[in-house]
């Protein structure tokens, strides 16, 4: 995919016209947005043209990981260790200012094209920005029938955009799939994805959260339910007017009734919650899958329940299976394999290979050969305590937990050392068993019991040496690692976390080289990193009760926010967690 793109836009230079007029780091000198979600899917009028023809050349951050393969690793250079401490913030947006429906809490990955911006919101608002003054462009709300449609779910994320082809695609939450014109936030069309895919809708336990990719013409999307015991799929649609592109979605797991789901109404599971990754030298299309339901009772879906917990691999071009291989067999602990799986070339055993990388939800990473599925590194544990007996009805403790391991938060790839870096979440829970008879099992079969107040959750970064597969080094962080991380020619990694601190890591050294409180709540999501002109530009969103967008470059505003922890990272120590 192409990431440099040199471009007369006069929709960016009318923007930057009316920034002159603004402030950078007001969020509410901003145009209005669009107020509340109105009768029909809508936006907000874009900036008006200019004459203004001046060239502007930019280097994007074209998908939600940055490349298709994952890697979250931008070959951008003017930030350094020597003058990161020089960055502050050049703009900021809070959405709720933008428009008061909108609701807490924010895990988007943003996405910068040609100088624009794109943000999404729980319940699925679709805001463009300016990307380096923060002038909205336009902002895409959802109509009164979807806003009904997700009234009674639980989770309302919304994860990101797909931009190609001169619009910009997402999912919404009650299972239908969008497409919006990328300079004006127009609707350009609106597919039921039940229509091609059978049986997805919220009343049957399905929703979406997840970021569409784009690839070659098509769409791939997966899906969220696998808890409701949905059937977890996989499935293309043409770009171009969003019908299919494959004869049939990729199906993870068997109909109802049949094989190991033949018992139980609520068994399935294996739903694809994260972007799938592309191999573009082949055409392999990656994808990682959630924990089998129920969730943590197993006698009615005997095996290994394949394909759930997994790492699958398919031809982009038909969704035909090419290999799989699964992390955890006939999983009880809700330890879904979630992450976008990253596909890199490293050097392994003192050879450069391509691979294909995951770390899960059960506290163990693996790497397999990208074109057979081979296992070269297996198991390999960076989480400090794993132990997961099977649940009773008096409840025992896992480790480390249904929230734990390593979570979507994404990993990243830094060549120069030969490092990936995996973000990792400790935080046991207790779980109940079942007991009672099988015809009455929930899609649950479980319940989360009362977690013992002497635990508290906590985070660590690990990195493993790709050529021996073992940990470089690993330290904790004072909270969990819910965002995960995008790195730099300069071996810089940037991520955040839940207390709204954001940080740069010398990956090589293992040390903390820069750190910045923003006044926002918690950061779930990890940040993108564009340039304009040859100036970086890093892009951080914050959720919890002030979602908020926030935009960092050298010389910027270094005026930090407040937060109620104060704990320093690295080499504190955790023993009494």
């Amino acid at each position: 995919m192409k990431k440099s793109v040199t471009a007369a836009s006069a929709l960016l230079a009318a923007s930057m016209a009316l920034a002159a007029c603004n402030s950078n780091n007001d969020s509410e000198s901003s145009p209005s947005a669009s107020s509340s979600a109105s009768a029909a899917p809508s936006a907000s009028a874009p900036a008006s043209a200019s004459a203004s023809t001046a060239a502007v050349t930019n280097e994007n951050f074209p998908t939600v990981h940055f490349d298709l393969a994952s890697t979250r690793h931008v070959p951008y250079s003017e930030i350094t260790k020597e003058n990161v401490g020089d960055l502050g913030i050049v703009w900021s947006q809070d959405f709720k200012k933008l428009d008061p429906s909108i609701p807490n809490g924010n895990q988007d990955f943003t996405v910068v094209v040609d100088g624009v911006l794109y943000a999404t919101t729980s319940k699925n608002h679709v805001f463009a920005f300016n990307a380096v003054t923060g002038e909205q462009l336009w902002h895409w709300a959802p109509d009164q029938e979807m806003l009904d449609n997700m009234k009674n779910l639980y989770i309302i994320a919304n994860r990101g955009v797909a931009v190609a082809e001169g619009k910009v695609f997402m999912l919404t939450l009650d299972n239908r799939l969008v497409s919006i014109d990328a300079k004006t936030g127009q609707t350009v069309k609106i597919v039921k994805i039940s229509d091609a895919v059978e049986g997805a809708t919220v009343e049957n336990g399905y929703y979406e959260t997840a970021a569409p990719i784009y690839y070659n013409g098509n769409i791939y999307i997966g899906s969220s339910g696998g808890d409701n015991g949905v059937r977890g799929f996989e499935m293309a649609y043409k770009a171009s007017d969003l019908t299919p592109a494959w004869d049939a979605p990729f199906w993870t797991v068997p109909p109802k009734g049949q094989d190991w789901l033949k018992n139980n109404k609520f068994n399935g599971g294996g739903t694809v919650w994260m972007p799938a990754s592309v191999d573009e030298e082949t055409g392999i299309l990656y994808m990682g899958t959630g924990n089998p339901a129920p969730d943590m009772y197993g006698e009615d879906r005997p095996g290994a329940n394949p394909y759930t917990d997994s790492v699958v691999a398919l031809d982009s071009k038909t969704g035909k299976l090419v290999w799989a291989q699964q992390l955890v067999s006939h999983d009880l602990w809700d330890y879904d394999a979630p992450m976008s799986p990253m596909i890199i070339k490293a050097k392994i055993n003192g050879a450069e290979r391509k691979v294909v990388v995951e770390g899960g939800k059960s506290g163990e990473w693996f790497a397999f050969d990208a074109a057979t599925g081979e296992p070269i590194y297996k198991n390999v544990q960076f989480i400090k305590k794993i132990d997961h007996p099977k649940p009773t009805p008096e409840g025992v403790l896992i480790s480390p937990g249904v929230y734990g391991g390593q979570n979507y938060a994404p990993e990243t790839y830094d060549p120069d050392s030969n490092y990936v870096l995996i973000p990792g979440v400790e935080s046991p829970n207790l779980v109940k068993g079942y007991e009672g008879k099988k015809e009455e099992v929930t899609a649950f079969g479980t319940t989360l019991g009362e977690t013992p107040p002497d635990i508290k959750p906590y985070g660590t970064v690990t990195a493993i040496d790709m050529n021996t597969g073992k940990i470089a080094y690993q330290y904790d962080t004072d909270h969990e690692m819910r965002g995960g991380f995008t790195s730099t020619a300069t071996g810089l990694a940037f991520y955040g976390e839940l207390n709204g601190k954001v940080r740069a890591l010398d990956i090589k050294a293992g040390k903390i080289v820069w750190e910045f409180q923003l006044p926002g709540d918690n950061v779930m999501s990890a940040p993108s990193i564009f340039t304009q002109n040859g100036k970086e530009y890093i892009a951080f969103t914050s959720g919890g009760t002030k979602p908020q967008i926030y935009v960092f470059a050298l010389g910027g505003d270094k005026t930090q926010g407040q937060s109620a922890d104060e704990k320093v990272e690295g080499g504190v120590d955790h023993s009494a967690k």
